[in-house]
């Protein structure tokens, strides 16, 4: 399992972690699919998580998620986190887990990292926080 601070834009279903959704969007369509965007976090930051189809009606705030072989990359410009095609969403539990809103992971600037072009590296921060759903007070 790896902590949100540490994932990092890749092509390819290799994240496995959990976290707790903050908050969720409204429910919309994408195309024939029904997508929602929600707030994800764990101890350690946040991120922008795409739900797709069933996911949108089944997960609420307060759900813990195990995300197992999840997608960190951009769907229609915006960085974030999701469970494609390989991977899998799953609930574990429910309100009992500790969790920050900073740093958000979806807002960070990538750039590719010179040493291997196929990695990223953090280039620079956008914002702190989601500029998309507001901190809690």
């Amino acid at each position: 399992m790896i902590s949100l601070k540490d994932i990092v834009p890749a092509a390819t279903n290799t994240i496995s972690t959990q976290f707790i959704l903050v908050d969720k969007g409204n429910i919309g369509q994408d195309g024939k699919e029904t997508t929602c965007l929600a707030l994800v976090a764990d101890e350690t930051a946040s991120v922008h998580f795409q739900l797709w189809g069933d996911e949108c009606h089944f997960f609420e705030p307060g759900d813990i998620i195990r995300l197992t072989n999840g997608i960190f990359s951009y769907h229609r410009s915006n960085l974030v986190l999701r469970a494609g095609k390989k991977g899998k969403a799953e609930k574990v539990g429910e309100f009992n887990m500790l969790f920050v809103e900073t740093p958000n992971m979806s807002e960070i600037k990538w750039a590719n990292d010179p040493t291997n072009p196929r990695k990223f590296v953090k280039e620079a921060v956008v914002s702190s926080h989601s500029r998309i759903f507001p901190t809690l007070p």
